[in-house]
């Protein structure tokens, strides 16, 4: 998904590389067709994507209905745009721990966090810990806790 429809450029290893055509749209993209949200880490792709109002209404729709949503490095940047997770506890790259906890996250320093159905982790390092747990959080399904109040 993307917030443009055609074909994207992926980064890797500090160079552009392979062209990717985007299966959906964000615009076309309904919440209710999806049992998870995976918000993948590096720095561009969050720093880009945060500036978009429509990206952050989506996140904070799988906020609003208990979607078990995961994040990882960089990846939490989108949550903070939600306004929404003042009181949790999460995990990031420690770049952006101060911008967790300015918008009223605990932060702790953790392979992989969990909090009813939010899961985060910190960096490439902790994806074999972050994969089970996302994947637990996704079979639950629903969290309604993890709506906010």
């Amino acid at each position: 998904m993307s917030p443009k429809k055609g074909s994207i450029k992926a980064w890797n290893q500090g160079n552009w590389s392979d062209d990717y055509e985007v299966d959906i749209s964000l615009e076309a993209a309904s919440v209710d067709n999806y049992d998870g949200l995976l918000l993948p880490g590096g720095v561009l792709n969050p720093d880009q994507l945060r500036k978009d109002k429509k990206a952050n209404e989506f996140v904070a729709q799988f906020l609003h209905k208990g979607i078990p949503i995961a994040a990882i490095c960089h990846g939490p940047q989108m949550l903070i745009e939600t306004k929404e997770i003042e009181g949790k506890t999460m995990t990031s790259y420690p770049f952006i721990k101060t911008n967790l906890m300015n918008a009223g996250a605990k932060w702790v320093d953790e392979e992989v966090v969990v909090d009813k159905g939010l899961t985060t982790s910190r960096s490439p390092d902790d994806l074999p810990a972050f994969i089970d747990k996302m994947i637990e959080e996704y079979r639950e399904g629903i969290h309604t806790e993890l709506t906010p109040n």
